[in-house]
């Protein structure tokens, strides 16, 4: 466990420490490479699937919680990405389902109108599972140095 009694000035509540910093687009070093199509720390879902794809995509978080059921592809694997009410997502594949409704909690609903159940492993429909696919949150700078060539979704 950390104290934030730490002997010194600095106010290390929570979101306080940072607060300016993350108020402007301005970054703490230089990058390499910049990017204006999202601001710097916009958060981005990054997304790469090396067994699929040589591309990788991030798509902004801010759309993905206003789009909460999202397809799309990287070459041959298709995938779906869920974003529940906290704004935490989940990416699986999808193959040829369409999914058009989530409740932000366990249950999605394909174009067919039949329920899937969401778990951390997978979509699952009486015997077919999707699997889960790696994706993590990053800060666009960030990913754009890594990845510039990514595809930026919104």
């Amino acid at each position: 466990m950390l104290s934030i009694d730490t002997g010194y000035r600095r106010d290390y509540g929570e979101g306080v420490a940072y607060h300016s910093y993350f108020a402007t687009d301005d970054l703490m070093f230089s990058i390499s490479t910049a990017d204006d199509r999202l601001k710097n720390k916009d958060e981005v879902l990054a997304l790469t699937f090396p067994d699929h794809s040589d591309k990788s995509m991030a798509i902004a978080a801010d759309y993905l919680a206003k789009n909460t059921v999202y397809s799309s592809a990287l070459d041959d694997l298709n995938f779906v990405v869920l974003t529940d009410a906290s704004g935490a997502n989940r990416v699986y594949a999808s193959g040829a389902n369409r999914f058009v409704d989530y409740d932000q909690d366990a249950s999605v609903i394909d174009d067919q109108g039949k329920q899937w159940i969401l778990s951390e492993d997978g979509l699952r429909r009486e015997d077919i599972q999707l699997a889960r696919l790696p994706a993590h949150r990053a800060f666009w700078f960030g990913w754009h140095a890594a990845f510039p060539d990514t595809i930026r979704v919104r």
